[in-house]
């Protein structure tokens, strides 16, 4: 069976929905009063209380999953229009370009999470992995720097390939606390070894593509932008090939194989699926994704430090993804929006800005446990659809 094309009004609701969220994501990043914060934040809470209470967003996701491409389209689109209103704004640019770094970490542990069932507590370290081996590839290697950004992913993958050992011997609790104590870990062998920077860190030198330097700002046509242009772009680029890989990834027989084995393994293995293999395949693709979000944002920074890679840090990743809808990747570039931008945005009520996020992600558990988009039933149907 193949998908209902979108009509004529559904397409218009899912074009008018993402104006609004493009122009509410444009004024939660200009605001920078207390009160145009707390205007915004309780003009979104009471939008998502008028969609419950007249069940808006089931025909919102009706037309989302109707129109994949016009979705994805508009994404881009958004993050482009964002981008040009704050042209010369250093940190609201800044602030995008982690968003989308995030979310391509959040789509790898979202192949090991939601499409094979491998709990994963260890997402900073990869991307810690990532960003240490930048920074010495920079220093100490003459390779190009798109080059590392490979490399930072591949050593991220290689070392997880030798910590997923131990994960396939255990199960559920057990196998997070091996992913636990590998992230625990990672943060005090930095801080002790002297050669990556100790406590201190590294400082990693500018980026450079073909000669091009990535931190020196742009001017065209009279209109000065602001360097972190170049990264935004960069980080929207490797965004859009990462969820086109995890979507094709789901859409495969080798993600119809994950699911089967978060599923049910017993099961599985009956059936003759190898466990052990797709789980390699995911929690190697995975970690490769947040070692090259890694590398970029270590380039980006221009620094790393183990403060940086910390388990709190691991947990915000797990939360971007429980929050968005473990095993739906649409869910987690907004889910990444709120996690990084809403505490950015609270800094005048101090540490209690923390309160109130812990506050929000227990409310949205207790009201959507599925996340903010909820995966839907898999429809897969191999050969050509017939309707």
């Amino acid at each position: 069976m193949a998908a209902p094309a979108a009509s004529p009004a559904s397409t218009a609701l899912l074009v008018g929905a993402m104006i609004l969220m493009t122009v509410y994501a444009w004024a939660i990043l200009h605001a920078e009063t207390q009160t145009e914060v707390i205007s915004l934040f309780i003009a979104a809470i009471v939008a998502a209380l008028i969609s419950r209470r007249t069940k808006l967003m089931k025909p919102l996701g009706e037309a989302a999953a109707a129109a994949p491409k016009l979705l994805g389209a508009g994404c881009v689109v958004a993050v482009l229009a964002l981008m040009l209103a704050f042209h010369d704004v250093h940190f609201a640019l800044l602030l995008l370009a982690t968003v989308l770094l995030y979310s391509v970490v959040g789509l790898g542990l979202n192949i090991q999470f939601g499409y094979c069932g491998i709990v994963n507590f260890a997402g900073a370290a990869f991307f810690g992995i990532g960003s240490y081996t930048a920074a010495v590839l920079s220093v100490h290697s003459p390779l190009p720097h798109l080059l590392i950004l490979a490399v930072g992913g591949l050593m991220a993958a290689l070392i997880g390939s030798l910590l997923i050992l131990p994960v396939l011997r255990t199960r559920g609790h057990y196998a997070a606390l091996v992913t636990i104590a590998f992230g625990i870990l990672f943060k005090n062998f930095l801080e002790v070894n002297d050669t990556l920077g100790g406590p201190q860190g590294l400082k990693i030198p500018t980026m450079k593509i073909f000669g091009w330097s990535l931190s020196d700002n742009i001017e065209i046509a009279g209109v000065e932008f602001s360097f972190y242009t170049n990264f935004v772009l960069l980080a929207l680029l490797l965004c859009v090939v990462s969820f086109v890989l995890v979507r094709r990834l789901e859409r495969s027989w080798i993600g119809l194989s994950m699911d089967m084995v978060r599923t049910d393994e017993v099961g599985a293995a009956v059936f003759g699926v190898q466990i052990a293999r797709w789980k390699i395949v995911a929690f190697t693709i995975g970690n490769f994704l947040a070692g090259l979000a890694g590398a970029t944002y270590g380039l980006m920074t221009g620094y790393v430090a183990p403060n940086n890679f910390t388990f709190a840090d691991s947990l915000i990743l797990v939360s971007i993804l429980i929050l968005g809808g473990i095993g739906n990747p649409w869910g987690i570039l907004p889910a990444a929006a709120i996690v990084l931008i809403l505490p950015e945005k609270l800094q005048f009520i101090q540490e209690y800005r923390f309160f109130l996020y812990a506050l929000l992600v227990i409310f949205i558990l207790l009201f959507r446990p599925d996340g903010l988009l909820p995966r839907t039933v898999r429809n897969y149907f191999p050969g050509r659809a017939k309707s």
